[in-house]
């Protein structure tokens, strides 16, 4: 078997720079090389009705048109999402076991990033003053050195003591599970729509698997979009014309699901603050049914924004 994507991060950066075309040509030679290996019958594209995974459907199906796609029903996903996911054929539609409120209750909220609430979780859960619970509070492991990306920042310590739990529970039980179980029920494995300029964690994954990750235990996994950029992919909309989810043209960059929390301290406007304005009805549920405006509130991230004066189109 031969590995065409290299795993590093001077060609990640030279592919990274290489115009739309020959991306498209190094995709479906990442996309041919998956086939090849599990077989056609084999595969199938993680479609997720946003941008990303619109052009990865639309690479895979223009060389393999009878691949199958999967969505993952969470509950969580826009309104305009789902409606552009029923526009597609060929589409399984699988679900999670547990619903969201289901989780926050046993687990805890997604607050903050992943990497903080699994930390804070790992401390609220330890039995005693553990060596795990000293690392996530000191940053000190138990051979004395320092290890700053093992601790809770000073700044988020305090969800340790909140009055409410935090966990990174939700992605797993949500999305993970459901997706491994279909690849395990059908033997399938998955073209995902993920790029490395996503963020830090999946360029260091790529620098780890390449592009085709033939060899991931937890499931295999094909990345052939992983060397584009953001422009890129609404230049090949355009230049495809391809259909595209309505809530990208009422204020949203990305997607994901609604009541997330992750990342929300980072952007003003926040998710939440954008929902009440667009989807009042489920900014008013996560609000006041699901418990995030304390939760929010408590973390010093907005919940809402009277100000904002956007053209938002028709509410759902």
């Amino acid at each position: 078997m031969t590995h065409t994507c290299k795993h590093d991060a001077e060609t990640l950066k030279q592919l990274q720079a290489l115009p739309l075309r020959a991306k498209i040509f190094e995709s479906r030679q990442r996309i041919a090389e998956w086939v090849k290996h599990w077989g056609e019958d084999k595969v199938y594209v993680a479609f997720s009705g946003g941008k990303d995974s619109t052009v990865l459907l639309d690479l895979v199906r223009r060389d393999y048109p009878d691949v199958p796609a999967v969505f993952c029903d969470t509950g969580l996903e826009y309104p305009e999402i789902r409606d552009f996911v029923k526009t597609f054929d060929n589409v399984t539609w699988i679900r999670p076991e547990m619903g969201f409120k289901d989780v926050i209750e046993k687990y805890g909220y997604p607050v903050i990033s992943k990497r903080i609430a699994q930390y804070v979780h790992e401390v609220r859960s330890a039995k005693g003053e553990t060596a795990t619970k000293k690392l996530r509070l000191t940053g000190i492991k138990t051979d004395g050195s320092k290890s700053p990306m093992g601790k809770i920042s000073d700044k988020w310590q305090k969800l340790c003591y909140a009055p409410f739990e935090t966990s990174n529970h939700c992605c797993k039980i949500m999305k993970k599970d459901p997706s491994r179980k279909y690849g395990k029920e059908t033997g399938r494995v998955p073209f995902v729509g993920a790029m490395a300029s996503d963020g830090n964690q999946r360029e260091l994954t790529y620098t780890i698997f390449g592009c085709n990750a033939f060899e991931l235990a937890s499931q295999p996994r094909s990345w052939p979009m992983a060397f584009w950029l953001e422009s890129n992919v609404w230049e090949y909309i355009k230049l495809r014309n391809l259909a595209y989810s309505k809530i990208y043209d009422i204020g949203y960059d990305r997607t994901g699901c609604m009541f997330c929390a992750f990342g929300a301290h980072l952007n003003t406007p926040n998710r939440f603050q954008r929902m009440q304005h667009t989807h009042p009805k489920q900014w008013k549920y996560c609000m006041d049914k699901l418990g995030m405006r304390d939760v929010l509130e408590y973390c010093g991230i907005p919940v809402e924004d009277k100000q904002l004066e956007l053209d938002f189109g028709d509410k759902a």
